[in-house]
């Protein structure tokens, strides 16, 4: 069976080895991860050397492999500085990449809104917010290249790039091939019918295709809140099987639940991946 991962960071504590074990025990073969988990920033200025290899190290004991590894900030910020320096932590991250094991750092691509990446702002449709996103996943693109990772964008409702029709202009416009997809079904509607939710998946799949890397697995319940994978209104099912019928061999990565919830979770998953041949 594929590999059906966990984010690291829904485990606590500061040790590698500790935070993948609870990551195995609670049933998952795969973990996203973020320096959190050595005790460093998502994003570090810095990584001391032989930390990389730390990670690595720590997941082969868990058996547990590193998917890919959080390189979340504002691409389209308001204020030029705070995107460069997240371009410089980008770097730091990308060259830990390669001793780690981690083929794929995921992106925001980002809101005006100043002080939450993950708000929504009005003049995040303008055309100024998609030249500065542009100009920064070129940016992006180099440091990946350079250090022979890849780079995983993720549709989201309050973001830059808030739909597949978005994702895959981008994908259309940027053309390098170190830019991947990550999809969420829940990033895809907040509260929407059953025939809606089912239209925005096979539609996000039609659009985007090959170009998924991942895929992740949250939910959200009747009045549009998230909660953990199978506990909400989103079909997995149907979400695998079109994932399946469109050739797709990344792994599914469970997020937004508690680590009490996390063995029901990978549970969950492994069932359903197995009743759609998800194998």
């Amino acid at each position: 069976m594929r590999d059906i991962g966990i984010f690291a960071k829904t485990f606590a504590g500061s040790d590698p080895l500790t935070v993948l074990g609870q990551a195995a025990q609670a049933g998952f073969s795969a973990a996203h991860f973020n320096m959190a988990c050595c005790g460093l920033p998502a994003m570090p200025d810095t990584i001391a050397p032989g930390v990389a290899a730390d990670v690595a190290a720590a997941a082969k004991s868990a058996g547990v492999s590193i998917v890919g590894l959080s390189g979340t900030w504002n691409m389209i910020h308001p204020d030029p500085s705070v995107r460069e320096a997240g371009m410089r932590r980008l770097e730091v991250l990308a060259a830990a990449c390669g001793p780690m094991g981690a083929p794929l750092i995921t992106l925001c691509t980002g809101t005006r809104d100043p002080d939450d990446q993950w708000r929504a702002h009005p003049d995040n449709a303008s055309d100024e917010a998609w030249r500065d996103l542009l100009a920064s996943m070129e940016q992006a693109a180099v440091i990946a290249e350079r250090h022979g990772v890849d780079l995983g964008i993720e549709p989201e409702l309050a973001n830059v790039v808030d739909g597949a029709p978005k994702a895959r202009r981008l994908l259309d416009e940027l053309s390098s091939p170190r830019l991947k997809i990550v999809l969420d079904p829940a990033n895809l509607f907040e509260v929407a019918t059953e025939a809606k939710r089912r239209d925005l998946v096979d539609r996000a799949v039609e659009l985007l295709g090959s170009d998924i890397a991942m895929a992740h697995a949250k939910d959200r319940d009747a009045s549009g809140a998230f909660v953990a994978a199978g506990r909400g209104v989103i079909d997995f099912a149907h979400f695998l099987g079109q994932l399946r019928g469109r050739g797709f061999t990344g792994p599914l990565i469970a997020h937004g639940l508690s680590a009490a919830e996390a063995p029901g979770v990978a549970a969950f998953l492994r069932k359903t991946a197995g009743e759609v041949g998800w194998a």
